[in-house]
């Protein structure tokens, strides 16, 4: 049995309300729940939240919300994984069988169903904890600088100063819009940036944080471009 929990918390700060403010014609939790839904890979699609607007919204869609989440993950500093925790551990207390649960972003309109599919499969025949997806950085992070007190630069790895850009290693970062796990896995927080993870690539140009202004404006301004009509609709 496989599940998808779609953490959303109503507290957000640099975006308020960000979970359901309307985006592309829809509440922005609306594109991952249906994402969810079309993929046809779910049993049951649980949104975690501490927020009844957003519980109210999630059910329209088609989403299931069973509990609420506790307070003390519901603030500031809670990180995904207690939330994902803590609602495995309530689905495996409802269905011992649970096999597969699946992280989708409340704020990742941009997910592909295929790669929904790729990052399951991946799972599911592999002896990975995790599948989730990534990209590669724009600029070899080896050749990165930052700015001293006093003004000046100062490499990061000054080694790399003369290696060619073309000899040093692809860099990728963690795209922001799925993670597959073991239950086992969410269950004891294991890292998800570890060697037991499949990564899931996506093209650079469909992934965008959507965590300040600025990311949510562009976000706005390639949405007619990336959400095509065979995405979740």
């Amino acid at each position: 049995m496989r599940i998808a929990i779609i953490p959303a918390r109503g507290g957000s700060k640099r975006i308020p309300r960000k979970n359901i403010k309307p985006f592309n014609g829809k509440p922005m939790i609306a594109w991952s729940i249906e994402a969810a839904k079309t993929s046809g890979l779910f049993e049951e699609i649980i949104v975690s939240t501490d927020d009844a607007e957003i519980a109210e919204i999630a059910r329209q869609c088609g989403a299931k919300v069973p509990f609420m989440r506790p307070p003390e993950l519901a603030d500031d500093h809670a990180g995904t994984g207690p939330v994902i925790a803590h609602a495995t551990q309530w689905a495996l207390n409802q269905a011992p069988e649970v096999t597969a649960v699946c992280c989708i972003y409340a704020t990742a309109p941009f997910i592909d169903v295929n790669d929904l599919k790729r990052g399951c499969e991946a799972l599911e025949t592999g002896s990975w904890d995790y599948a989730f997806t990534v990209t590669d950085y724009p600029a070899p992070i080896f050749r990165s600088f930052k700015q001293t007190p006093g003004g000046g630069i100062e490499m990061f790895y000054p080694q790399e100063y003369e290696t060619r850009s073309q000899d040093l290693p692809t860099a990728l970062h963690d795209a922001g819009q799925f993670y597959w796990g073991r239950p086992i896995a969410w269950l004891e927080q294991r890292c998800v940036f570890q060697l037991n993870s499949s990564p899931i690539f996506i093209p650079r140009w469909r992934v965008q944080d959507i965590d300040t202004q600025d990311d949510w404006i562009r976000a706005e301004m390639l949405a007619p471009i990336i959400m095509r009509p065979n995405q979740a609709a």
